[in-house]
């Protein structure tokens, strides 16, 4: 049984659901066969939530981290690639606090690459019916303050532990009064099922595009 931590964030910039956290309970109920899942919501505040993530870890003791959040205007699950060592923060956390170009851990490495087959993962969840995309970047807002943080984490402390970072769309509710794209709740939990099983599973990436010219 591999065990896997879910998390998701509670509901920030005057919104009043997370898809992340939504679909990372909704994708709880029904684990795929030979994985055990567990789940976390974390604070949208700097510090605060990796702390949050940390203890989850320590309770959980999983196998495979799978970290995810909101990313409103993306189309598609984005399968982050690449953490880098910055808060920069556009809008306020929900405490209010607004860092600008303070590294995570000081002296820490500039980015982590995902401890997660990325390719592989976008691969199954478009197979599966969905639309998924690799993405070359996790913004520098509490998303990236986190994916870094577990980064630095299996790097530092866990070494067998393996995760990465998931960002959603827009769940429909969010954007009946605005043009935006989205995503129903359901789809994007069995998209973090199929992503929990492959990476589960997967150790080596495939050869497949996935990247970017912006």
């Amino acid at each position: 049984m591999t065990r896997v931590l879910l998390t998701g964030f509670e509901p920030f910039d005057g919104e009043r659901v997370n898809p992340s956290w939504a679909a990372v309970r909704e994708a709880a109920t029904r684990p795929p066969a030979g994985l055990e899942f567990t789940t976390a919501e974390l604070p949208c505040v700097y510090g605060d939530a990796s702390a949050a993530l940390f203890q989850a870890v320590r309770d959980s003791d999983p196998d495979l981290v799978l970290c995810v959040g909101q990313a409103g205007g993306r189309p598609d699950l984005t399968v982050e690639r690449v953490a880098v060592n910055i808060d920069d923060a556009r809008i306020p956390d929900a405490r209010g606090a607004q860092p600008i170009d303070e590294p995570i851990v000081p002296h820490g490495p500039a980015a982590y690459f995902a401890a997660l087959p990325v390719k592989a993962c976008v691969m199954a969840v478009r197979a599966a019916g969905l639309p998924a995309s690799v993405s070359n970047t996790a913004g520098t807002f509490v998303c990236n303050h986190v994916f870094y943080g577990l980064m630095h984490l299996i790097a530092t402390e866990r070494p067998a532990l393996r995760g990465g970072f998931v960002h959603v769309p827009y769940a429909p509710e969010q954007v009946t009064d605005r043009s935006a794209p989205s995503l129903p709740v359901s789809a994007v939990a069995e998209g973090l099922r199929v992503i929990a099983a492959t990476a589960a599973i997967t150790k080596a990436d495939v050869k497949a595009v996935g990247g970017a010219t912006h």
